[in-house]
């Protein structure tokens, strides 16, 4: 039958290409099925699962961290922090949520929910969010039973144990080893000993909103973590209760009140002084765990190979504990103000050092606290400007104007200065002088840079977009994290090269065998002349500027930030070796100023980054800065233009006044010396200068004529003679 004229074919390029992702899908969940079949019903006895369960149980091993140098630093341990119950003690409402949330048919099917695994092949092939397939049994399976690994034969035993202990053990007593088995964060199993950690509560006195909660952690407990990300681990409660509303464990009625219900976690978990390097340590357990999981990192025996070095680690140690003030303790029992300090290896990315806090609480501000950097972002501006071809002599305005409505920015000082060099601008911190620049360089090319060299918490476009003059003196929507921010430096240093910065080497089974290893890749983020140009000027901030005065006694280079009323200060400052940025703010945004004192980037920030850069390169030999073959023009002297109006009017002042027949007999004067000045020209006796060009000449050769042969000296007397005639 033909088709009519102008008629659409029935397969279509796009009716093809969504065909063929349904055939896809079918035929991976067919094999899927296939894979699953023979696990189950052929069994791989011999290959998959041992005669008795009870003997595959792994006996827990603590894993280890290891520095720099290869030495034992740290031990993750768990063992203290579980506390098995019956089932019978866990409330009805407790074990719901976790039904609801992770496993809604864990009462109909036999292990493996098979629907549910289809369902999550095809929401992942079609791209939209990855779910999971795996069901109670399977993931008490895999933690109790198996290794962490990620391959087929893993998740084909996985399944295989999963039927067995269906077969050996009622639904209750596999809910009530899975509720004792699950992970909670900080070292935590089991439902009752994350209701004393998170609530200080026995598990059977938890109630619907605190269930919940807990419901909601296991997928990501460091990202759900109550205590660190209270908004997040919120919206994942509600998700729970909707869950449970939409599988009939609760009413309408019951799911709004445990929504409006507030909750408290509890706070008396935590200890009054902890061990400054658990900061560095709790970021890499979380890598550990984002790459394998919980039971890795405390019941694996692994080694873990990491970054840090031990001498400059208790450096960055003394260094704080010697200059961070302590002005009050807040309602949550933290002293403020609160002190940041990471150091890394800018040509590699390693992180040597870390401080996330005084040590009063788990929250690392040196990964997770996302500050305005105030001056320090002004980098940023200055090498854009290197970029766009001008020099640490190129001359900006820094005057008084209304850049947006109402927002007229003031320096610190309250003062204009003029026409400046851009090294005066950067080395004094003036804010307008570089509002002006990155005006005349395109707030858009500086936002890309920042992100290039590794700023990730930009915002660059929409309503709230960082791509405006505030951003130049580090008015952002957002902020700046102080490992991002020292990494970003760390370009500067290493000659426009980006890092990225990573904490953990390699990671060791309990067998020896490398089953994690880092790939650094470094690449070229910036014109290497502009990063040269710009260091240049940044080691002047330590010689003659903000921070003048405060050198380590080898090349050197860094700036300081501090934001409205001292909320935030920062000092950033690297060598060839070493990039440290220290960042000093309050956890309640409360300004660190008194009736005559305000805290400053050039103040304890400083203090601490020179203590700890000044013992950190003892043992380090010294290095420069690497000339890409750039030739540094000096500051121009520049005369402002109410001094020259200053020096016109004095000029004018200083002429004499002549009577109406001077004035007559002076011009007179003037025509004959232009008559006679014209012959000399016809004749050849003399250029084409004017007289005033040719005293001007006099006066500039007086000095040297002197020494020169006597000819030079009677053209001088001739073209006296010539002009007095």
């Amino acid at each position: 039958m033909n088709r009519k004229k102008g008629s659409k074919p029935f397969l279509t390029p796009a009716r093809k290409r969504k065909l063929k992702k349904y055939l896809k899908s079918a035929l991976l969940c067919l094999v899927s099925g296939i894979v699953m079949f023979l696990a189950v019903a052929v069994g791989f006895s011999g290959l998959f699962t041992p005669k008795n369960l009870e003997e595959t149980l792994r006996p827990d091993a603590s894993s280890l961290f290891l520095d720099d140098a290869g030495e034992v630093i740290f031990s993750a341990q768990s063992a203290e922090r579980r506390m098995p119950v019956e089932l019978d003690v866990i409330p009805l409402h407790v074990q719901n949520c976790f039904i609801a949330i992770e496993d809604n048919r864990f009462y109909e099917h036999s292990g493996i929910d098979y629907r549910a695994t289809a369902r999550a092949i095809l929401m992942t092939l079609s791209g939209r969010e990855v779910q999971g397939g795996s069901t109670i049994t399977q993931q008490l399976a895999k933690n109790a039973f198996l290794t962490q690994e990620r391959t087929l034969t893993r998740k084909i035993r996985e399944a295989y144990i999963a039927k067995e202990l269906e077969r050996q053990y009622s639904k209750k007593e596999i809910l009530g080893m899975y509720l004792n088995q699950i992970y909670f964060g900080y070292g935590v199993y089991g439902v009752q000993s994350a209701a004393k950690m998170y609530f200080d509560k026995n598990v059977q006195d938890l109630t619907l909103p605190e269930a919940t909660m807990l419901a909601g952690i296991p997928k990501a407990p460091n990202y759900y973590n109550p205590f660190v990300n209270f908004k997040e681990s919120k919206e994942r409660q509600e998700l729970v209760i909707d869950q449970m509303e939409k599988y009939g464990f609760l009413t309408d009625e019951q799911a709004a009140q445990a929504k409006a219900e507030e909750i408290k976690p509890c706070e008396g978990h935590k200890q009054t002084q902890i061990d400054l390097r658990s900061y560095f340590f709790d970021m890499c357990g979380q890598k550990v765990m984002a790459e394998f999981d919980p039971d890795a990192l405390y019941k694996g025996g692994l080694k873990i190979y990491t970054t840090l070095n031990s001498k400059m680690q208790a450096e960055a140690e003394k260094a704080m504990k010697e200059h961070l003030p302590d002005f009050y303790e807040d309602d949550n029992h933290k002293h403020q103000p609160q002190c940041a300090v990471v150091a890394i290896d800018p040509n590699t990315g390693e992180v040597k050092a870390m401080i996330g806090g005084r040590g009063d609480d788990k929250f690392n501000r040196a990964t997770l606290a996302v500050r305005q950097p105030g001056s320090s972002f002004k980098p940023f501006v200055y090498v854009t400007a290197m970029q766009s071809g001008y020099t640490p002599a190129s001359i900006i305005e820094d005057k008084e104007e209304e850049f947006a409505k109402d927002w007229k920015p003031q320096n610190v000082t309250k003062k204009f200065y003029g026409k400046v060099s851009l090294r005066t601008a950067l080395k004094r911190s003036m804010n307008v002088a570089t509002i002006h620049l990155a005006k005349e360089v395109g707030a858009y090319k500086i936002v890309q840079n920042a992100e290039r060299m590794g700023i990730t918490t930009l915002v660059d476009s929409g309503k709230y977009t960082d791509v405006n003059l505030a951003m130049a003196i580090g008015g952002l929507t957002n902020g700046v994290v102080p490992l991002e921010m020292a990494s970003a430096y760390g370009v500067f240093a290493s000659g426009g090269n980006y890092a990225r910065p990573y904490a953990i080497r390699k990671i060791e089974d309990r067998n020896g065998n490398v089953i994690y290893e880092y790939k650094q890749t470094v690449r070229r983020v910036l014109d290497e002349k502009a990063v040269y140009m710009t260091v240049d000027m940044m080691k002047d901030v330590l010689i003659s500027g903000s921070g003048a005065g405060m050198g380590i006694g080898r090349p050197c280079a860094g700036k300081t930030g501090t934001t409205d009323d001292s909320v935030d200060a920062w000092f950033i400052g690297f060598t060839p070796d070493l990039c440290t940025a220290v960042w000093v703010g309050d956890d309640n945004n409360k300004p660190m100023k008194g009736r005559d004192w305000s805290m400053y980037g050039s103040g304890t920030p400083l203090a601490i980054w020179h203590t700890f850069m000044y013992n950190a390169h003892k043992d380090i030999e010294k290095s420069n800065f690497v000339n890409p073959g750039v030739v540094i023009p000096p500051d121009p002297i520049i005369v402002q233009d109410d001094e020259k109006e200053k020096m016109q009017k004095v000029t004018e002042e200083q002429k004499p006044i002549l009577s109406p027949q001077e004035e007559k007999e002076l011009r007179k004067r003037q025509e004959r010396e232009e008559k006679r000045r014209r012959k000399l020209i016809k004749e050849g006796l003399l250029d084409s200068k004017s007289p005033e060009e040719i005293r001007r000449e006099i006066r500039e050769t007086e000095d040297t004529v002197s020494n020169r042969p006597t000819k030079r000296k009677s053209v001088r007397d001739r073209m006296k003679d010539i002009l007095n005639q």
